[in-house]
């Protein structure tokens, strides 16, 4: 029988009662250069631990204002008490700041877009030199539709495109025709009161570049080999699965690892089965991961982890996992690369970090149950605290270090996954793989203990929503679980991507 440790003087919280704990003409510009990168990383992250790589650019992103060249409306809509300065310098300070937040270069023409020519002016420019993004507000209920559509339908087909149209500016019938005109194009519409989405809007074009250049490496079996996967662009760098267990072993215990160890040792409220060489060998998988990403010149990796633990060549890497995904860089099980895209959607659009599992069903209960042995702590994302953390063992090998998460209950969580049918395999076709997302929601009920019950060491029942048989819900192997309530957002990147959406 493995030696049991307790190396803490915590308590442990009961899994079922658990809270997160505390912690110029037209083409006059203003340009903005974005000094911040939004995918940042934690800054107690193990230094010496090899960079992922970085884009060699920020997106840039082109925003616009169509209305007529006035300062007052009278007698229509928004009205004659809508003052227009005053609001369209609001929506600039909104963009700006978010670009600013986002890492985008973002330029702003001031000058309001008035009559067809000068949209036919913007098209030309998307056409000549594409933007990787266009952000357009509407100022007016009758002036700024016909020039909205001709952009929609004229604009090269590769720019996706975001429209925003704050209260009072569209009724129902301008948002169908538009609707209609839209179908097929990469563009959202967003007709709402909430002058804040606009902040919404320009992560959602900073998140589709971010998709597109994203780089994941998959360590799994194969040659060296890229594969981009054609509706979001990113690609998959396949490596053979022995570098991971050989990148393992050129690890020291160095300070950054035994930095990294005392780290999780001094957060965790209860040690059950680690050892401290557990720890510190865990950490060392965390390194490796770092190393690989940065060799390859990536910023996301899927490993097929579990050959290594079976042939003793590395300890499962489900601590480390859980250390990169709190710092926004995706880390994903069994080289499951539809998850891993998952993961990286998650991160980019809502800025917390998902929980990948294994899905079961209560029938006895007509909930949902997530297991897995790797999870974040940052569940609401990393500039709040952490969810209380028991370090195990990997649940299927009782060996190495595994967090033990516990979710808090009561909570919305959200349920996303990239639907590429076999999990981890290789895409059949590239040109069709990531192309619809299985999306839902739910409630977390509690937390499940493992021992009793079998399965993986972080574990949770989730009732979901419109739901009445739980043997009806779609079977995807890894889904992703986010805390919050993120399906409206999710959804509707899905629409400015072309990605269909399918519900749970």
């Amino acid at each position: 029988m493995k030696e049991r440790h307790d190396h803490s003087n915590h308590h442990q919280h009961p899994c079922g009662s658990c809270t997160l704990m505390p912690r110029r003409g037209f083409m006059t510009t203003v340009g903005l250069g974005a000094l911040t990168a939004s995918s940042g990383l934690l800054a107690d992250r193990a230094a010496g631990a090899g960079e992922p790589a970085q884009p060699a650019k920020r997106p840039r992103v082109r925003a616009v204002f169509v209305r007529p060249k006035v300062d007052r409306y009278w007698m229509g809509w928004p009205g004659a008490a809508y003052d227009v300065p005053a609001r369209q310098a609001q929506y600039t300070k909104t963009m700006t700041e978010a670009a600013s937040s986002l890492g985008v270069d973002l330029a702003v023409t001031a000058e309001p877009i008035a009559e067809l020519d000068q949209m036919s002016a913007l098209v030309t420019e998307c056409a000549q030199s594409p933007p990787d993004g266009v952000l357009i507000t509407a100022m007016s209920l009758n002036e700024a539709w016909d020039k909205i559509e001709q952009f929609i339908t004229k604009r090269p087909a590769e720019v996706p495109t975001v429209v925003f149209s704050p209260m009072g500016t569209s009724f129902l019938n301008h948002v169908q025709a538009m609707q209609k005109a839209a179908e097929g194009t990469k563009t959202f519409l967003a007709s709402t009161q909430e002058v804040e989405w606009l902040a919404f809007g320009l992560r959602m074009l900073h998140t589709y570049w971010q998709m597109k250049t994203t780089r994941i490496c998959v360590v799994r079996g194969r040659a060296p080999e890229d594969v981009e996967l054609g509706p979001i662009g990113t690609t998959l760098r396949y490596i053979p699965a022995t570098r991971f267990s050989e990148e393992y072993g050129k690890v020291e215990d160095g300070d950054e690892v035994r930095a990294l160890a005392e780290k999780w040792t001094r957060s965790a409220e209860k040690i059950v089965e680690p050892s401290p060489q557990d720890i510190l060998d865990s950490a060392k998988t965390y390194v490796a991961c770092r190393r690989l990403m940065a060799a390859e010149g990536c910023q996301g990796i899927a490993v097929d982890c579990l050959p290594h633990v079976k042939n003793n060549t590395a300890p499962p890497p489900c601590m480390g996992f859980s250390q990169l995904n709190d710092e926004g860089i995706v880390a994903a099980c069994q080289a499951d690369w539809p998850a891993a895209l998952s993961l990286r959607l998650t991160w980019l659009l809502t800025g917390q970090p998902g929980f990948m599992q294994n899905i079961c069903v209560n029938t006895a209960n007509n909930t949902l149950m997530g297991s897995h042995c790797t999870c974040p702590l940052h569940l609401e994302g990393k500039d709040n605290g952490p969810a209380p953390l028991i370090l195990r063992t990997h649940a299927e090998s009782d060996v190495g270090v595994a967090p033990q998460v516990l979710w808090p209950e009561g909570r919305d969580v959200t349920i996303l996954k990239f639907s590429e049918p076999r999990w981890g395999a290789p895409p059949e076709t590239a040109e069709t793989a990531a192309g619809s997302v299985l999306l839902g929601s739910g409630r977390v009920l509690r937390n499940i203990d493992t021992p009793p019950s079998g399965g993986c060491r972080t574990s949770l029942e989730v009732a979901v929503d419109g739901v009445e048989d739980v043997r009806s819900l779609k079977f995807l192997h890894h889904q992703v679980f986010i805390l919050g309530s993120h399906k409206q957002k999710l959804r509707s990147y899905c629409e400015l991507s072309g990605i269909d959406v399918t519900s749970v």
